[in-house]
């Protein structure tokens, strides 16, 4: 389990999460240390797994291409083995992007990327609904991302 970190460790973790290309003497300027301390906190974070990676957010990933699905998933039973063999059957999935284990009235919180409605449809007819101990689906559309910008709307005049 990772360490504790400090206020200054959590600042330059906020940076990295908005921007994780910037550029180590920026981040060093941002926070008020010398850009050294700066990369050996940054080093020491990586090392005991606080940060576990860096990611790219691709064109891909807009909205105008694809749609979102939240998918709240009912087992039959919530023993071990019923959890582990669904969390291995998602893990088969591209199109889940995050899988929750829950608690209250539904097991499993799905969020998946589909192309479409209906490519969303195929995959909750030969995967989901097959997947082991699944009791009830229930699957919610997104309409937008509410922490992007919003698009200007077009003019119906």
């Amino acid at each position: 389990m990772p360490s504790p970190i400090d206020d200054l460790d959590r600042v330059i973790l906020r940076i990295l999460h908005i921007d994780g290309r910037k550029p180590n003497a920026d981040i060093a300027q941002e926070v008020g240390l010398s850009p050294s301390a700066c990369l050996r906190r940054i080093r020491m974070m990586e090392e005991r797994g606080i940060i576990r990676g860096y990611t790219a957010l691709t064109a891909l990933d807009d909205e105008d291409r694809g749609v979102d699905v939240v998918v709240q998933v009912t087992l039959d039973r919530q023993t071990e083995d019923y959890l582990s063999r669904f969390e291995s059957a998602v893990r088969q999935c591209p199109e889940v992007r995050e899988c929750f284990l829950m608690t209250g009235s539904v097991d499993y919180w799905l969020r998946l990327r589909t192309e479409s409605v209906a490519a969303y449809e195929a995959i909750h007819g030969e995967v989901l609904s097959r997947l082991p101990g699944v009791t009830r689906i229930n699957s919610s559309f997104a309409m937008r991302n509410a922490l992007r910008p919003a698009r200007s709307k077009r003019s119906t005049r």
